[in-house]
């Protein structure tokens, strides 16, 4: 980014280039992926086995077939709402990026292209995130709401599809982290010919 800007928008940019010391962005994707696999774990739980009468009762838990959907809705619908805050601090800390130049990653990508391909991939997945929500809500209070099956077999199956896409576009992130070193503050350190043993305070 900048430097002009950075100095415009008055951020102190701290050993890992971002103005916090940790980067959000990664730990707001792993809320994203565990709440979106959870949902869809639970829904095709709900829909293989249907669970008529409670279960559990040995440890005092009542789990029948609706309490699986209601869990598959609630994480379906918490990850769209985080997704937005995921992607958003995405792309700020990609334009405080400054990534290698003469480096590729272990699929013969460079930085940038590794950035602008997962950039491009996280608005997409945010699409498609929102868009299984309005899809799993329409289920749940209009299309099969008398249904003792609330989801419909296309969607469990797009969402194992989104399961391998997620798959693939983490790892495009976690290259950025790990062979570019994007955003880690003892790489950024080594760049910079000092000890990462010895952080700044």
């Amino acid at each position: 980014m900048n430097s002009q800007l950075i100095d415009s928008l008055g951020l102190r940019l701290g050993a890992n280039g971002l103005p916090y010391e940790i980067p959000m962005h990664p730990q707001l994707v792993h809320l994203t992926l565990g709440l979106f696999i959870i949902g869809i774990f639970f829904d095709i739980a709900a829909a293989i086995f249907p669970i008529e009468r409670p279960i559990f009762k040995i440890l005092g838990l009542t789990a029948i077939r609706s309490g699986f959907f209601d869990v598959g809705w609630y994480n379906l619908l918490g990850a769209a709402v985080i997704t937005f805050f995921t992607v958003a601090f995405g792309f700020f800390e990609l334009l405080l990026a400054n990534p290698p130049i003469n480096q590729k990653s272990d699929w013969g990508l460079n930085a940038s292209w590794t950035m602008l391909l997962h950039g491009l991939g996280g608005v997409l997945l945010l699409g498609i995130i929102v868009a299984m929500t309005v899809w799993r809500g329409l289920q749940r209070y209009h299309w099969r709401k008398n249904e003792s099956r609330q989801v419909q077999w296309g969607y469990l199956l797009v969402g194992l599809a989104m399961l391998g896409i997620l798959y693939v576009h983490g790892t495009l992130g976690a290259q950025l982290g790990e062979e570019f070193g994007i955003h880690v503050t003892a790489a950024k350190l080594v760049q910079e010919g000092a000890n990462p043993n010895l952080l700044p305070k």
